[in-house]
């Protein structure tokens, strides 16, 4: 078992903004080796745990396959011998694909830093089209992060998941939890983005 900290923590840190959560993968464990440790299981679709003393959540390493529509049609794959690099390739964001190991070392497969330092908003591959709500997620870094851009490609991407008629399938509850934690940074930003990239139908169509 490998256990690293993953996500925004790490994109945090490496920006210098304090990040009060932190995530983490595990590699090369099961449910029942969790369980076994004092760890508390919690997600229902793939497997996340509470730490038994921290509270702060591990996921075990997973790989997704499109099935359906909307950002719950996946299947979830979440052996053991699934490796840190195939985990953050299923991630939407380079700026959000970095790891930390317990020594500190960081492990950035996608030059994720490189886009920090450009500031600049890019996706890892084509399985962001399948995920609707990283549209949402990709304008609300826009207002989290100041002067960060979105990149052509990932443009493109926004553009693609608009003409699919994607974000329909998404819950009214996850669209207002992006739309909140956008409007504690920059709503007027989080919202042009929306405007700009033809993601307005059928969440914002009144604008």
């Amino acid at each position: 078992m490998k256990i690293y900290k993953v996500g925004g923590a790490v994109r945090d840190s490496l920006l210098g903004i304090d990040s009060k959560d932190n995530d983490w993968v595990v590699i090369g464990s099961t449910v029942e080796e969790m369980l076994a440790k004092g760890f508390k299981k919690v997600g229902k679709n793939f497997p996340v745990f509470l730490h038994p003393i921290t509270k702060e959540e591990y996921a075990l390493a997973r790989t997704e396959k499109k099935t359906g529509k909307g950002y719950k049609g996946f299947d979830f794959v979440f052996t053991p011998n699934i490796t840190l690099e195939e985990d953050l390739m299923r991630r939407d964001l380079t700026i959000n694909a970095i790891a930390e190991d317990e020594n500190g070392k960081i492990i950035d497969p996608f030059n994720g830093r490189t886009d920090l330092k450009n500031k600049t908003l890019k996706h890892i591959s084509d399985a962001f089209y399948e995920d609707p709500l990283r549209a949402l997620r990709v304008a609300r870094f826009s207002a989290q992060l100041n002067g960060f851009k979105i990149h052509t490609d990932t443009k493109k991407a926004l553009q693609k998941i608009s003409d699919e008629n994607e974000l329909e399938y998404l819950t009214r509850e996850r669209v207002w939890e992006e739309t909140i934690k956008a409007s504690k940074h920059n709503l007027n930003q989080y919202l042009s983005i929306i405007i700009e990239h033809d993601l307005c139908n059928p969440w914002f169509d009144t604008l």
